[in-house]
């Protein structure tokens, strides 16, 4: 399946803005009912056979952010502009998505990337562009697209109470 990251609309079915009730039932739309993960999360996240995980993130009964995690297997690809999110290299990805929007490093995860007048972030753990067999480095592990106003201030995560910002990649 090709997933086309459309901010400020959103990725597929789900919607920014859309009603949490609505969201969930996106959500589980997205899912291979012939290969349901024991990992998915009812009303948060779940993974594709591919092993993409597509989770959301709501605050007021309303969807603010959609974070999509890599897959393992190319069965799913997630795009914007005809740029492979997960398919080329972060440094690759950065650069192109360069030519069409302002993109610069997190204040607080340096190896990540966030195109706040696209509202997308893109997070990996650390920094391994010269080493392309270290896949957790040299690629992205999760884009995030996200409603207007959200990379304005510090979100509270809703799970624990804390503030956490957008690009750490915590999404709750």
């Amino acid at each position: 399946m090709n997933f086309e990251l459309v901010p400020p609309i959103g990725i597929g079915p789900l919607r920014i803005g859309m009603s949490r009730d609505d969201a969930t039932r996106a959500l589980d739309s997205l899912s291979d009912v012939k290969e349901v993960s024991a990992a998915d999360q009812a009303g948060q996240h779940i993974f594709r056979p591919s092993g993409l995980m597509v989770s959301i993130g709501c605050m007021h009964n309303r969807l603010e952010s959609v974070e999509l995690g890599r897959p393992s297997a190319p069965s799913d690809l997630v795009g914007f502009r005809g740029i492979d999110v997960f398919g080329l290299p972060a440094r690759e990805v950065v650069r192109r998505m360069a030519e069409v929007a302002a993109i610069e490093p997190a204040d607080e995860a340096p190896a990540s990337f966030v195109a706040a007048d696209l509202l997308l972030s893109f997070w990996r753990p650390f920094e391994a562009d010269a080493e392309p067999d270290e896949e957790q480095g040299y690629y992205f592990s999760s884009v995030l697209l996200a409603r207007p106003g959200y990379y304005d201030h510090p979100a509270l995560d809703r799970s624990s109470g804390q503030t956490v910002h957008p690009t750490s990649g915590d999404t709750r």
